[in-house]
């Protein structure tokens, strides 16, 4: 993870370093210049005091010859040496605008201007006056030579000097510009930088905020917070969808289980006003009543049997889960009443794994049902009506399939009783044993299991209906 303190020092480290490699190089640019000034001004120095030098030697030669006083040969010899080392510097200097032979020949000239200072100054010793009155004169020619030549050397030397200078104010202007556009150019990669790292940081932040904002006014499914940084931000704004995520799953959990208590109060009220439909217990009671007639009271007896057995089903916690097998069982005494009241009219079938009779269902499941096939699918059949409950295990699954070939639904009416969202759709409750629909069994099933395909149903136009329930298999349950 990248943090912002380290993409700060980044840039601030960005800046320094350009900032450094630009006063480096200006500082290399014009140290050149000022060296190349430097030299060109030693060059007119060294012209400057070779000339003098040579003026200096012709004045002592001169006084010596006149004075004879040996102090103007110390002298003499001083200026001597120095103007020695001059003239080796010539060699060891750049000399501009003058080539070899014009740098040997002044130096011959040097070379001269002592041998003749020599030779005079030996002459005088030896006091010949013809040599060195010749040699006298032979020392100021030279030496106004080397001042004239000198002259000539500065000149072009001045010359090319004037094209260093032009070539310095040419230097000068581009600084100028240089420094301008570098100013401008630094200007706008620094608003640049801060743009680009301000927008990577508060743009998230705008998103965290409106993202907070809908969440207090109760939205929380807004869409996810693109964060394309590594930074504190990048975790913050993770955080925070998982917590609004997290937020999410509780209300929709705390929705559900309010709604299934709502469910099951409603049930229970429903249980109090009207257990047992009347209606159904009227034909129930006539049924009894003819075939203590008709037959033994042992028949009679296993039917009140029966009927107690789903009375007792009935008045239980409607809230509390039974296994399979006692919902089956229920099923199977309900099959017995009907098959009585009905006799050959209806046939009931049952094909039950006994290896998934353990597992847990909510209680109430299987016989609504049931019954709900019996009276929207095949009550108005005058023969041949067929219902059947098959429970079989499927992989990792219990299944549980009640069927009839009544006379079915179509797709929208299919629709209509798995998606709960009609308000006009009404049950009608009339001959049904207990207030529970088929609706409210898919309800209550989703609410329990929070699985889309916990209850399907297949049917078509008067060719029966199939209801699937998928229970989830546990080992422990089958035990």
């Amino acid at each position: 993870m990248t943090k912002i303190r380290n993409k700060l020092l980044l840039y601030f480290f960005a800046f320094v370093v350009l900032f450094n490699i630009v006063s480096y190089s200006i500082y290399l640019s014009s140290s050149q210049m000022v060296s190349e000034y430097h030299d060109s001004f030693e060059r007119f120095l060294l012209f400057n005091e070779i000339t003098q030098q040579s003026t200096q030697i012709y004045e002592k030669i001169n006084a010596y010859v006149v004075e004879k006083d040996p102090a103007f040969i110390e002298e003499y010899q001083d200026i001597k040496k120095r103007l020695l080392e001059n003239n080796e510097r010539l060699t060891e200097e750049a000399m501009t605008g003058m080539n070899q032979q014009e740098l040997a020949k002044y130096q011959r000239m040097v070379g001269n201007l002592i041998f003749e200072s020599d030779v005079t100054i030996a002459a005088v010793r030896f006091g010949n006056v013809d040599q060195y009155t010749t040699h006298a004169k032979e020392v100021r020619s030279i030496s106004s030579y080397i001042l004239e030549s000198t002259l000539q050397l500065l000149n072009l030397e001045l010359a090319d000097y004037q094209t260093f200078y032009q070539e310095m104010e040419e230097r000068r202007y581009a600084f100028k510009w240089f420094i301008i556009n570098l100013f401008s150019s630094t200007l706008l990669f620094a608003l640049l930088a801060a743009v680009w790292f301000s927008r990577g940081l508060t743009k998230p932040l705008r998103s965290l905020s409106k993202a907070a904002k809908e969440i207090s006014a109760g939205n929380f499914d807004g869409p996810p917070i693109q964060v394309n940084t590594n930074d504190e931000v990048k975790v913050l704004s993770d955080s925070f969808q998982h917590m609004r995520e997290n937020i999410k799953q509780l209300i929709e959990e705390i929705k559900e289980k309010s709604e299934l208590d709502q469910l099951l109060k409603e049930l229970e009220l429903k249980h109090l006003q009207n257990q047992i439909n009347p209606h159904f217990l009227f034909n129930t009671l006539n049924t009894v009543s003819r075939m203590a007639y008709l037959e033994d009271a042992a028949v009679t007896s296993r039917l009140i049997q029966s009927v107690s057995t789903l009375l007792r089903s009935s008045l239980g916690d409607i809230s509390k889960t039974v296994t399979l097998r006692e919902e089956a069982n229920v099923v199977k005494e309900y099959f017995y009443i009907q098959k009585t009241r009905f006799a050959e009219r209806i046939t009931f079938q049952t094909s039950i794994d006994e290896s998934c009779l353990n597992v847990k269902i909510p209680a109430l499941t299987l016989q609504p049902l049931v019954e709900n096939s019996f009276i929207h699918g095949i009550e108005a059949l005058e023969e041949g009506g067929i219902i059947s409950l098959a429970i079989y295990q499927d992989k990792a699954d219990v299944i549980i399939e009640v069927s009839d070939n009544g006379k079915g639904m179509d797709e929208v009416r299919k629709n209509q009783i798995l998606s709960n969202t009609v308000a006009d759709l009404h049950e009608d409750h009339s001959g049904h044993s207990t207030g529970i629909g088929l609706r409210n069994v898919i309800k209550r099933l989703k609410l329990v299991y929070k699985r889309p395909d916990t209850l399907t149903i297949h049917s078509e136009k008067n060719k029966g209906t199939t209801i699937r329930i998928k229970l989830p298999y546990r080992e422990e349950e089958a035990e």
